[in-house]
């Protein structure tokens, strides 16, 4: 088989099954594993797929920057965003991650509720800057200018002074079994921090970043307390999702 013909064949199988192991690919395939790994290499370096140990999982397509990333699936992030700020009640104290689909949240706040928002995120600080009744306290730090939220050593140990009731936490992954993860290690140190902070966990997740995985890994799915996704989630990793404890909020 030549290599681009068994390239698509890993994607395909990568398509249909979540997951491929490098072994069970190579001798499917008639070669060595050494020549399987290479091909998932290269297919990692394209963006195709996230490597792991002993094989791959699908890449998110949540991967551009705050720019490029507002046009993927807008309508869906609006519904999740509907979804997410019904969750919240009057007087709780709301930490709001950095993202797109959490200055979709902030926008969907109504203007009648009173809470207290805490955010790394100057992004969403400004969405709320005209809202009349919520109280914005916005963590300071080294901007990262790819998501727009501040990040380092200064920005976590503010966190530590935090307790919330609810973290809206924004991630580029979604998998039953690796976990939720995201583009940057520093964002990964951050969003842990934060979760550490609250006494809720809330993951907004439209479809393109379910079954997915990107290289940096926040937390186990079991660690939150729920996951809003929107209703072209696939059943099947709902499933998987639910198997893992995790309650599904459908948008």
């Amino acid at each position: 088989m030549l290599t681009t013909h068994r390239k698509q064949a890993i994607l395909a199988a990568l398509k249909r099954d979540g997951q491929v192991v490098a072994k069970t690919l190579s001798e499917s395939f008639g070669v060595s594993e050494d020549t399987l790994r290479r091909d998932l290499r290269e297919l990692a370096a394209e963006g195709r797929l996230q490597r792991v140990h002993g094989g791959a999982l699908p890449a998110s397509a949540a991967v551009g920057d705050m720019v490029q990333r507002q046009d993927i699936g807008t309508d869906a992030k609006r519904a999740i965003a509907m979804r997410a700020a019904a969750m919240i009640l009057p007087g709780q104290v709301v930490i709001l991650d950095g993202g797109t689909t959490c200055v979709q949240l902030a926008r969907c706040l109504p203007p009648t509720l009173a809470i207290t928002v805490v955010t790394h995120s100057p992004s969403v600080a400004v969405e709320l800057a005209a809202h009349p009744l919520v109280d914005v306290l916005l963590i300071g730090g080294r901007l990262f200018k790819h998501s727009m939220v501040a990040v380092g050593a200064s920005a976590v140990e503010a966190m530590a002074h935090i307790r919330a009731d609810v973290y809206f936490m924004g991630v580029t992954g979604v998998h039953p079994t690796a976990g939720l993860s995201t583009g940057d290690l520093e964002e990964a140190y951050v969003k842990r921090a934060l979760a550490a902070r609250a006494a809720e966990v809330v993951v907004l997740a439209s479809t393109e970043k379910l079954g997915a995985a990107s290289p940096y890994v926040i937390a186990d799915v079991d660690t939150v307390s729920s996951i809003v996704v929107d209703s072209g989630a696939p059943e099947a990793i709902r499933r998987q999702l639910r198997a893992r404890g995790v309650d599904i909020v459908v948008a």
